[in-house]
């Protein structure tokens, strides 16, 4: 498990990147969003591949193939190979393929990421619940995936076949902002049949243990841009993560973490990984990081000092998250995040 009384944001004097043999990087919200690069990725990402850290594409999303996935990455200016990724559909595949006799079929709600990934482990993608399978799999399937692949779900669970989901994201980011992710369809079908899936992707076990796996990472750094998902799956695999302010997550949500969703360190973007991390210092209650300092009195969020913004939100964590249950306002937590133009 990671550190499980986290107060705030760690330091490091060497750069992330030298710290870490390898980045566990998030995909949508961290490398690209709708498609297209975040800002200073590409040049971020090829910086840290100088330097010698080995670059690892690990993502919830179960629709692309992993040679799609490293395809659209090498487009993007980011050069991968297959191997260099790793999907919620494989650990989904592996988790299964644990539980159902070798060649079984699998009933399947997703994309073609999922029907590859089973097809790795010698299982059968199947389309009906009547073609007998040993399982019933749902992943992402993008907008276009019918209304009628839930009904064949729920048909096969009703008669009691094992149900598992690549992973619970209720949502995804896209160009044009925030859509359902897997999370959403998964609770479709859980409503519809009052049945509960085994789930493999993050936060939980058989994502890590794939990853792990599938890299052989000594010193991993996971990557995120979403607290419940990323950081929390650090957390339960006991590395350390870095949170950046590119996708899902904003400071508020970040000042709110609960224990399990306090990330090591956070940077605005993936040149987080090239520079060193300062250091949140703690003088009897009041957090300074370079020119802030900021506390918590009687319940009211105080910030005080001048600088870079991130710097203020990294004193801002140490104050509220030390705080945590003493009281601090929603309210005064977003005057605060004001000043620094969140």
């Amino acid at each position: 498990m990671g550190e499980p009384g986290r107060t705030r944001p760690s330091g490091s004097a060497r750069a992330l990147s030298v710290a870490y043999d390898t980045a566990l990087l998030d995909l949508d919200g961290v490398v690209y969003a709708g498609g297209k690069a975040i800002p200073h990725a590409v040049d971020a990402l090829a910086a840290a591949r100088a330097g010698g850290m080995h670059l690892a594409y690990v993502t919830n999303n179960a629709l692309r193939t992993p040679d799609a996935v490293a395809l659209h990455l090498t487009e993007l200016g980011v050069p991968a190979e297959s191997a260099d990724v790793v999907t919620s559909a494989q650990a989904v595949a592996r988790l299964i393929a644990d539980q159902v006799p070798a060649g079984a079929r699998v009933l399947v709600v997703g994309g073609e990421g999922l029907r590859v990934a089973l097809g790795e482990r010698g299982l059968v993608p199947v389309e009906s619940a009547d073609d007998d399978p040993a399982a019933v799999v749902q992943g992402y399937g993008g907008p276009e995936l019918a209304w009628g692949r839930f009904a064949e779900a729920c048909y096969a669970i009703a008669r009691g076949v094992p149900w598992f989901a690549s992973n619970t994201d209720l949502t995804i980011p896209s160009a044009r902002g925030i859509a359902p992710g897997n999370g959403a369809a998964v609770e479709v079908v859980r409503i519809a049949t009052g049945a509960e899936p085994q789930v493999a992707g993050k936060p939980l076990p058989p994502m890590h243990r794939e990853t792990v796996l599938r890299t052989g990472a000594e010193r991993p750094l996971v990557v995120g841009d979403r607290l419940d998902t990323d950081v929390e799956g650090a957390f339960n695999g006991g590395v350390d993560s870095l949170l950046v302010l590119t996708g899902v997550t904003d400071p508020a949500q970040l000042l709110a973490a609960r224990p399990e969703h306090r990330p090591t360190y956070v940077d605005a973007d993936l040149r987080g990984l090239l520079t060193g991390q300062p250091e949140v210092s703690d003088d009897a209650g009041t957090f300074g990081c370079r020119g802030w300092r900021a506390f918590v009195r009687e319940g009211a969020l105080e910030l005080e000092g001048e600088g870079e913004a991130l710097d203020g939100l990294r004193a801002l964590c140490a104050a509220v998250w030390t705080d945590a249950g003493q009281g601090t306002s929603r309210l005064e937590a977003a005057k605060v995040l004001d000043r620094l133009g969140w």
